[in-house]
């Protein structure tokens, strides 16, 4: 034993970075069995490695780096998880509940920490600051449910954004003013320098971020610049005395917006982080905690049930009341309570900065005991709130099977219904065709992607194919990077259009999504000979794109809409495919139309998509669509609700279209969208009745055409 102790600690880099990989392995996999939450293991993993555990490894400067960095890195996710939308269009409940929920334990716990702990009035404040603030670590049971979007949780989360914000900001005021002359002239100057931080941070980060996004697709490149910007954020806001965690979490409030949840660069921001950095700074969290203090006596048993008990109490009681004067019921109060009395990563990350703050020289404002029992207390709170959470989500979801089963069936079948089929052929465009499939699919369906390659069979079918294969072998790593799974295919057809309907009725899709046939000259056969086999040959959703710059710096959505095109068959599944494009780009959407399709669009999007900025036009014929043009800027996508011929939808207004497009709307990000109609795929036989193809225009539109040139002349 001795001879092995005579190892320890371990000082060789090569030899803490393996002992620190592998607790980032194994942690999961044993809290997993125990039920308790990652986060804990992390931590519990750090005490028994540390200095005052088994001391495995000493805490050097690869702690002191990472460690900061993760912690920077939790509070950036914050900001960039957060739903801004869903707190805006319900501001009344979200501002009245997340002010509850942050004001009632704060000052419990402060008077609490003074009067029966015996602390400062600076240390009992940031103590309530801890407690006021909560991470949604129950939320996973929520998606396993599937209640996102019911009103309790809708509550809860928003008011855990607003609580989390409002300690924030109490703790850069206690941060910046610890130490110096808090008189009104230093009050003063540091609203007007935060103030300053700020604005400048609103206005020059979206400048950048757009202008960045838009010229440069290299994953790596935009991976490093939203780093930079975390850091320079962070860096700034120490340089006015605010604490660096306070711009992290602003910059990732700001980036919200040109970061869209499902694209493959939040999910390498979030694997990165989850991976290496946030783990680095809970192990070393972990080994900053002396176990032996827990045996000193009861004052430390006494510390922990204190600020367990009156945080818990005071989340409980802000949430009881506000079911209360929402008029919720009992389950959803204790869903309320369940969703909001957690404290993990957000909780620590404060007690840190307390952990930095100089009382006197040598003496810190967060000593040993306060933060043993703020580790102890996320602990306790995150076991009350798995269970509470689960508790209430069993109660609602049994209180509306009746509902439920009798309304969603049909919805379920709908949902079901869903298998992308991707057309590539340009490697410029490929890349901007996956991101929008992304947008656009089911998350909770977790379907794969199917992309296709048809080349054109001929003496050079060998070469075209190879350069295929390497475009899909491309695509599908951008795929893995987003975790989404792509089957790939390269097909030889002497005929595209063919290929890519025997593709779609072998692979059972629902719709195609393909870029844009673009032609240099104006001519009555727009949509070329390929796509109008296509579209008259599938009576499946065709979505046909033109990108002007990446989706993710789109602001707008605009769409055009035809009369009676609610009476498709295809009609929500555009819409849906819409609606989920525009939640993810955080983007408003705009509709024009008529009133009874746009009263149907509305409806739809209250109940489905809540949290969606729409607006509604009215456009009374489809000849405005020319006018339209003038408000289309270069972040606005254009969108086009078009029909085939013979359907309730089309009129012949749509025979101007490829005219009005190439006149109009030049250089505008377009799509071009063809529902689902009635009818089934052909079949590959030829019967006198239903001829394999169809012209776009007929012989008596061509002798029209011909009649009216020559009256004209």
């Amino acid at each position: 034993m001795l001879i092995l102790t005579s190892y320890f600690p371990i000082t060789s880099p090569t030899l803490i970075f393996f002992v620190v990989l592998l607790i980032i392995l194994l942690a999961p996999i044993i809290m997993g069995k125990l039920r308790i939450p990652h986060i804990i293991g992390m931590v519990l993993a750090g005490v028994v490695i540390g200095e005052h555990g088994l001391n495995i490894l000493s805490r050097d400067s690869s702690f002191e780096l990472f460690g900061k960095v993760g912690l920077l890195y939790i509070m950036f996710l914050a900001g960039l998880e957060m739903d801004l939308e869903s707190v805006k269009k319900n501001s009344k409940r979200f501002l009245l509940f997340g002010l509850l929920t942050c004001l009632v334990p704060l000052l419990l716990t402060f008077f609490m920490a003074m009067w029966l702990l015996d602390y400062s009035q600076t240390a009992s404040f940031l103590l309530g600051c801890i407690m006021a603030s909560n991470t949604l670590i129950a939320y996973p049971i929520i998606s396993r449910y599937g209640l996102q979007r019911h009103s309790s949780v809708m509550l809860s989360v928003g008011s855990s954004m607003l609580s989390l914000f409002l300690a924030l900001m109490m703790l850069a005021a206690l941060s910046a003013s610890y130490g110096e002359d808090a008189g009104i002239g230093f009050w003063i100057l540091f609203i007007l320098k935060f103030a300053l931080f700020c604005m400048g941070s609103i206005v020059l980060i979206p400048k950048l971020a757009r202008y960045f996004l838009r010229r440069y697709s290299d994953a790596v490149m935009q991976f490093i610049f939203v780093l930079s910007v975390m850091f320079l954020s962070a860096a700034l806001s120490e340089a006015i005395g605010v604490e660096g965690i306070v711009g992290a979490f602003i910059a990732g409030l700001i980036l919200n917006r040109y970061i869209p949840h499902v694209s493959p660069l939040m999910n390498r921001i979030e694997f990165t982080g989850n991976a290496i950095f946030i783990p680095y700074f809970l192990i070393g969290v972990g080994m900053l905690i002396n176990v032996g203090t827990l045996f000193e006596g009861w004052r430390m048993l006494f510390v922990v049930v204190l600020i367990a008990f009156f945080g818990t109490f005071g989340k409980a009681l802000a949430a009881y009341i506000s079911s209360i004067l929402f008029r919720l019921s009992k389950a959803e109060g204790h869903m309320m309570f369940g969703l909001t009395c957690a404290h993990a990563a957000g909780a620590i990350a404060m007690v840190m900065v307390g952990m930095r703050l100089e009382v006197s020289p040598g003496v810190f404002l967060v000593n040993n005991e306060m933060l043993n029992g703020v580790v102890i207390m996320i602990l306790i709170t995150c076991i009350i709130s798995t269970m509470i959470t689960q508790k209430a989500a069993q109660d609602i979801i049994l209180s509306t099977q009746s509902r439920t089963i009798s309304g969603t069936s049909a919805d379920i079948h709908k949902a079901n219904d869903e298998k992308i089929l991707l057309c590539v052929k340009y490697p410029e465009i490929a890349p901007q065709l996956l991101e929008l499939a992304i947008m656009m699919r089911n998350q909770k369906l977790n379907r794969g992607l199917i992309a296709l390659n048809v080349v054109y069979d001929d003496n050079n079918a060998a070469t075209h194919r190879e350069q295929g294969l390497r475009l899909l072998e491309r695509l599908q790593q951008r795929a893995s990077a987003a975790d989404i799974q792509m089957q790939t295919q390269v097909r030889l057809a002497t005929n595209i259009a063919n290929g890519i309907k025997h593709a779609f009725r072998e692979f059972g899709c629902s719709e195609i999504i393909m870029g844009m046939h673009v032609h240099t000259d104006v001519n009555p056969k727009f949509w070329g000979e390929f796509l109008q086999s296509l579209y008259n040959g599938l009576n499946r959703q065709i979505v046909l794109t033109r990108f002007v710059q990446p989706l993710n710096t789109l602001r707008r959505i605009q769409v055009a809409v035809p009369s009676r095109a609610e009476f498709e068959p295809g009609f929500h599944r555009w819409l849906e495919r819409l609606a989920r494009m525009a939640g993810n780009l955080d983007c408003r959407i705009q509709f024009h139309g008529r009133n009874e399709s746009l009263e149907l669009i509305r409806e739809y999007i209250n109940n489905h998509h809540p949290s969606v900025r729409a607006e509604y036009t009215f456009m009374a014929h489809w000849n405005e669509l020319p006018r339209l043009a003038e408000n289309i800027r270069e972040d606005h996508m254009f969108v086009v609700i078009t029909a085939r011929k013979g359907t309730i939808s089309y009129k012949t207004a749509l025979e101007r279209l490829p005219k009005e497009l190439m006149q109009h709307f030049a250089g505008k990000n377009l799509m071009i969208l063809f529902p689902d109609q009635h009818g089934s795929q052909k079949e590959e036989s030829m019967t006198f009745t239903a001829a394999q193809h169809e012209e776009e225009s007929s012989i008596y539109d061509t002798i029209s055409r011909w009649i009216n040139k020559n009256r004209s002349h």
